[in-house]
């Protein structure tokens, strides 16, 4: 700090990494290729990714895209789906059971009455965690559950719209005991991957891994290709129909084409 009050900055360090996302649309310019990146937070040890069970509803599609960012910033990840108060078991238990059929981390977590937290606690200990999703999600919540004295504004969702609002409208880095940090950031109603191509896309799916060597042609999208391995998985089932349309929805999005 000088004498004026104004901070300054004399070094700039490496990033270890960082997770980013397409900078959201600013109305009335115009594209004509991909968006700058928006860099969310970086130096992450875990990425905890939030997704409600209901209230918003739960979004599979919203979540891949998450997981997408994740795998392509290459931040391990866990997935916490929040709000298991508000669900049946036969509901909950397809969602994780889906995403612990493809490899990955699922915790079910309710932050209105503490279920699965002590698990949780131990798993986040020593690191710094990226504590990101959609607003109304209950990130928020979840923290204070984990460190009660930090009593985050917790937002309210809309029955209007079953969307949350914004309360954290900046990210920050909150320092708890045994050197445990969390960064908690604003929801993001908007997440679209930064830097991936549709042809890298089917790669940061990691059920398509075991099949992309076999399609016909190495610049396949997974999507018309004749020979495609991938689609070939799904048509058998070896696929699941929600991951694999998410795949589509996502590819679509996918601008090839520079910010004017």
């Amino acid at each position: 700090m000088n004498n004026e009050g104004y901070g300054l900055i004399y070094n700039i360090l490496e990033r270890k990494n960082f997770v980013s996302r397409k900078a959201p649309r600013i109305k009335g310019a115009t594209y004509r290729g991909s968006r700058l990146e928006q860099i969310i937070a970086a130096n992450i040890d875990l990425s905890l990714i939030v997704q409600s069970a209901d209230f918003p509803k739960f979004n599979n599609r919203t979540l891949d895209r998450y997981i997408v960012s994740a795998h392509a910033c290459k931040i391990d990840f866990i997935i916490l789906i929040n709000k298991i108060d508000l669900v049946d078991e036969e509901f909950l238990n397809y969602w994780v059971n889906l995403y612990k059929k493809i490899g990955y981390k699922v915790y079910p977590v309710s932050a209105k009455d503490g279920v699965g937290f002590d698990e949780l606690k131990e798993i986040i200990k020593g690191n710094v965690n990226l504590v990101w999703g959609p607003s109304g999600v209950g990130k928020s919540s979840i923290i204070n559950f984990l460190f009660p004295s930090v009593n985050l504004k917790v937002g309210e969702v809309s029955n209007y719209t079953s969307k949350g609002k914004h309360t954290t409208v900046t990210s920050q880095l909150l320092e708890f005991e045994n050197d445990t940090y969390l960064i908690d950031t604003p929801g993001i109603r908007e997440i679209e991957p930064f830097g991936v191509s549709k042809i890298d896309l089917g790669h940061y799916f990691d059920e398509f891994k075991e099949f992309i060597p076999d399609c016909k042609f190495n610049t396949c999208t997974h999507n018309h290709e004749p020979g495609c391995a991938v689609i070939k998985a799904f048509e058998e089932g070896k696929i699941s129909e929600e991951r694999y349309y998410s795949y589509l929805n996502i590819l679509a999005t996918i601008e090839e084409d520079v910010f004017i």
